[in-house]
């Protein structure tokens, strides 16, 4: 019954359409998963003052980005809502409803990976800008009640989002800095999660100007109960700076 919650670095959105060892890693990840009640997504593109869980019938799909071909406007992700856990979240973290709000990229370009048959129902919960990281950790044991009933969690970011110092050069050398961070982080996601919470891994503030795309990884982190193990589900970098790092609990 109980479910796994991962993280996953979503990187650009070339990576919708993109066949790379990146996105090869997912698609196999995806196979291997017992398919879920439900997910539960928490994305680095819906930050709001305040938590809100979105409660959908059929959410709509959100091309939240700017400036790539095409074709990738013309994707959708058509998938259920889903209600009752939606309803069921936002009572046990007294967020708001938003009976409006899609499946940002943030949410679907790694769902047409992991759920390709689009046969999942999906919500999203909104990351809150106004809690520190602390609470955000604190959310994933609320989540692991989620887990128990059959809902995959997962966060979608970065472990290293930097977007002024990245490489247009998808291949480019990975930039020393973000080596450092990401084998701290690595170590830390086993032996210590309190540098990851605390934000006292090497370079951080270099590697997160901004926390949208770092929070999430907090509450996936939060949800493991003891004697869980978390795996590396891939570890990889594109564009120099930004670490493609997921990992899974449980």
């Amino acid at each position: 019954m109980r479910q796994s919650a991962l993280f996953i670095s979503h990187g650009s959105p070339m990576n919708i359409i993109e066949d790379n060892p990146y996105t090869q890693s997912l698609k196999r990840l995806g196979k291997s998963l017992s398919k879920p009640k439900a997910v539960l997504i928490i994305s680095a593109h819906w930050a709001t003052n305040g938590s809100i869980v979105s409660a959908v019938d059929k959410p709509e799909t959100i091309h939240d980005f700017y400036g790539f071909p095409n074709s990738l406007y013309t994707l959708r992700y058509d998938v259920q809502g889903e209600t009752t856990a939606s309803l069921l979240l936002a009572h046990l973290t007294h967020a708001k409803i938003d009976r409006r709000h899609g499946l940002d990229h943030g949410a679907w370009s790694v769902l047409v990976h992991l759920f390709p048959n689009h046969d999942v129902s999906v919500f999203q919960l909104s990351i809150d800008l106004t809690k520190p990281s602390q609470w955000h950790y604190d959310l994933g044991k609320t989540l692991s009640i989620l887990r128990d009933e059959g809902i995959m969690v997962i966060g979608s970011g970065n472990v290293t989002h930097n977007l002024g110092d990245i490489d247009p050069d998808r291949d480019t050398p990975t930039a020393a800095w973000t080596k450092e961070f990401d084998n701290a982080f690595a170590d830390a996601l086993i032996h210590n999660h309190k540098k990851i919470s605390d934000h006292t891994l090497p370079y951080f503030n270099h590697a997160h100007p901004t926390l949208e795309h770092y929070l999430p990884i907090l509450p996936v982190l939060g949800s493991q109960n003891d004697g869980e193990e978390i795996t590396t589900i891939f570890e990889g970098f594109q564009h120099g700076t930004l670490s493609m790092r997921c990992f899974q609990v449980g």
